[in-house]
């Protein structure tokens, strides 16, 4: 009651005030606050029809292209508003982190079957011959590292989204999505991991 008195009587004071509070805002948000004037030119930018077809089309070249810039930001920050719908929600983003936080030979397989496949041109056929064995080898472990991942995120999906069913929606969907993920070079993945290997997820 004394503080808006004061005001009042002082109009510096209540413009100092005012500049306090404004920046006090912008602080918080990261950002400056538009003012009103200009946002509501924007928003009546935004929303005035086109003149013709021309115009309509630039207009939606335009928005395609700023939604474009946002999904790239959102792969590279997470951000989940503008994530394509596949990476969507919190049941993929647990999936995503929870195969960010291990190291897998899967992540390496593109590595490894390069080293194989130069390999398999020597004129050497004991190197030939060793180069096989070891690209099986490579096939069974990812084989058999793809099914004990399958079979962890099944269980820790259960537990965590007991209500998740379908296909596609659903544990069945996620879990193919994480195993592809896992194949990934980890520099390579979007969205970009958020969490470093050896993370409790």
């Amino acid at each position: 009651m004394f503080r808006r008195r004061q005001t009042d009587d002082d109009p510096t004071l209540a413009e100092s005030l005012a500049e306090v509070e404004t920046r006090a805002a912008e602080a918080a948000k990261g950002r400056p606050t538009p003012k009103r004037r200009d946002a509501q030119a924007e928003r009546a930018q935004r929303m005035k029809p086109p003149k013709d077809r021309r115009e309509a089309y630039k207009m939606q070249r335009e928005r395609a292209k700023e939604d474009r810039s946002k999904t790239r930001n959102a792969l590279v920050s997470g951000d989940e508003r503008y994530l394509p719908s596949r990476d969507r929600g919190p049941l993929r983003r647990f999936v995503r982190d929870w195969i960010d936080a291990r190291r897998t030979i899967g992540e390496f397989f593109i590595f490894i079957g390069l080293v194989v496949v130069v390999a398999n041109f020597t004129p050497n056929d004991a190197v030939r011959s060793y180069t096989t064995s070891a690209w099986l080898a490579l096939l069974v472990l990812l084989i058999g590292e793809g099914f004990l991942l399958s079979r962890r995120l099944k269980r820790e999906i259960a537990t965590r989204f007991p209500a998740e069913k379908g296909p596609h929606e659903g544990s069945r969907g996620a879990v193919f999505y994480g195993i592809m993920r896992s194949f990934q070079l980890r520099r390579l993945r979007l969205p970009k991991p958020q969490v470093t290997p050896g993370t409790t997820v």
